[in-house]
């Protein structure tokens, strides 16, 4: 997800879409912490999110993304949403972030509708960044609900730009980087693939494929010539290019076009190199299998919202995303 946003198709029914995961690693979370402080948390949540998403779809792809790089960085804590104070420099000029990650002013919105609602302070800006990517992948054509979302993180009280530019996986890294990255966060191939086809929905930068598309031989050369009309050599910088081609919708074709070498990004392409690898037959499966992505896709999901979640009397809830309180 190291694209400018980040980025599922058929609706399967319930049964098979809702995820669950195993208990003894999802202890301290759970999907029903606000039934009773606030039961309507959830569709508030999600009303903000398609209200933005009307307006511009392509804030889904940033909503999803804002969730990757919170959790990225030092687990799923909202510490990403946090501006600079006299103590410390956040999360946002780090360099994967800096002017790049977007959509605070949604994640704003709904912090204020649900202290209005809710009477008080009582949802943590890390599960608004859980439910508001759940919700953006489901408005831009995931299946209804495809995975229950874990809830009871609590916020971080500080951040790192440090550990932002040392966790963050960037566009250029290759196979072998991006998989180590992964599995310093608990994570497997198999995560890598499907989180990695966030990028199904959602824009780029030139500065992020510049390199590919002038340098790299892994790529369709159509593909690369239509690309460098918008992202001259030397020139043009912020002008954006799609994910894959159906960029407002979440679905498959991410992997159809790493069959065809056809991904925007280095990092995108190194799943697929056509040698047969285990990355190879993942993004193969998916191509052809929707609701398996469908499935699997949430469980990845959860498995990265779990990742080290403030619990307890640990952080705080902030009544302001932005700062502590």
């Amino acid at each position: 997800m190291a694209g400018q946003s980040v980025s599922v198709w058929v609706v399967i029914v319930a049964a098979v879409a809702i995820v669950m995961i195993p208990t003894c690693t999802t202890a301290q979370l759970d999907t029903d912490v606000y039934m009773k402080a606030c039961p309507q948390a959830l569709p508030i949540i999600r009303s903000v999110v398609k209200l933005a998403i009307n307006r511009e779809a392509r804030i889904g792809a940033s909503l999803l993304r804002l969730h990757f790089h919170d959790c990225f960085v030092n687990g799923c804590d909202g510490s990403v949403l946090l501006d600079d104070t006299a103590n410390f420099t956040g999360e946002k000029t780090a360099l994967p972030n800096l002017n790049s990650i977007r959509g605070f002013g949604v994640v704003d919105d709904i912090k204020a509708n649900l202290n209005s609602v809710c009477r008080g302070n009582v949802v943590s800006c890390a599960d608004i960044l859980a439910v508001a990517a759940r919700d953006s992948v489901e408005i831009l054509g995931g299946p209804s609900y495809s995975y229950e979302v874990l809830l009871g993180r609590r916020d971080a009280t500080t951040t790192s730009i440090n550990d932002a530019n040392r966790n963050l996986p960037p566009p250029f890294f290759n196979f072998p980087q991006l998989l180590s990255n992964f599995q310093s966060h608990g994570l497997d191939l198999q995560d890598l693939v499907l989180l990695s086809a966030g990028h199904t929905i959602g824009l780029a930068k030139c500065t992020t494929f510049r390199a590919r598309i002038y340098n790299e031989t892994n790529i369709d050369p159509d593909f690369a010539a239509s690309l460098k009309q918008g992202c001259p050599v030397n020139d043009g910088d912020n002008n954006m290019a799609p994910l894959d081609s159906t960029t407002a919708k979440f679905d498959t074709v991410y992997f159809k076009a790493l069959l065809e070498k056809k991904g925007l990004l280095h990092s995108d392409q190194e799943l697929f190199k056509g040698d047969g690898s285990d990355s190879d037959n993942l993004v193969q499966h998916y191509a052809n299998n929707p609701n398996d992505f469908a499935v699997d896709f949430g469980a990845s999901m959860i498995k990265m919202g779990n990742m080290k979640p403030l619990t307890g009397s640990d952080g705080e809830i902030r009544l302001n995303c932005r700062k502590i309180n």
